[in-house]
């Protein structure tokens, strides 16, 4: 199976937006498009993203977005990326939708989140089913025997942990866990309930490929960098 990249994954229903376009164009469209951020253009480079807190600040609903100073300006990727690379940077950011460049730098579109955990497709695990649960924490409460308690009081299993230092502060880590159910829900509570803040899940079930394996670690890779 070739490997699927960011332009493959495109979403041409969520349009961007121009520099001379309002802050009350922007708050409609997130609204009409249901998502929390947008691309914002200069000609056809790629500024920033313009989200619901940046509104917020500007009670002008004529004010341009050129007159913005926007964030996420480095958050994007290439066409030619895995799309692997795309759930990394949502993760990274707490985004809803990567920007994508193309050859020439110039602005191509966009992936959401929701398109690339379907191209994500199956998870490993028995009768396809499984998940990822990354959760972060202070060094001090890590405890893979009390975490794997509560996730098998839940009934289900860890077939796999990963541990990294948290990108958005030294003294947390980061636990990505891969777990033999897709159903998260009760596990996430649990989890919660008990002080772990869940950064990020994925859950999937279907047929597995003979690429599957390859295509997970390939993904618990990305999330551990």
């Amino acid at each position: 199976m070739p490997a699927i990249l960011a332009e493959d994954l495109l979403n041409q229903m969520i349009p961007p937006l121009k520099g001379t376009d309002t802050t009350a164009k922007a708050a409609r469209w997130l609204e009409e498009f249901h998502v929390g951020q947008l691309p914002v253009l200069a000609g056809r480079r790629y500024r920033g993203l313009i989200t619901e807190q940046d509104l917020a600040d500007y009670e002008n609903p004529d004010t341009q977005l050129a007159e913005l100073e926007l964030g996420y300006g480095e958050a994007f990727v290439r066409h030619d990326q895995h799309f692997y690379r795309v759930m990394e940077l949502a993760i990274e950011n707490k985004i809803q939708l990567v920007p994508v460049l193309d050859e020439q730098e110039d602005y191509a579109g966009v992936v959401t989140v929701s398109d690339a955990l379907a191209a994500f497709g199956s998870v490993p695990g028995p009768a396809g089913q499984g998940s990822i649960l990354v959760l972060s924490m202070e060094e001090r409460d890590y405890s893979l025997s009390q975490i794997s308690r509560y996730v098998e009081e839940n009934n289900a299993k860890i077939l796999s942990a990963h541990v990294s230092t948290d990108e958005l502060d030294a003294y947390r880590i980061r636990l990505t866990l891969r777990l033999n159910t897709d159903n998260l829900a009760r596990i996430t509570a649990t989890l919660e309930r008990f002080g772990y803040v869940v950064s990020a899940q994925f859950a999937g079930t279907a047929t597995v490929g003979e690429d599957e394996q390859d295509r997970f670690d390939a993904l618990l890779r990305y999330l551990n960098v």
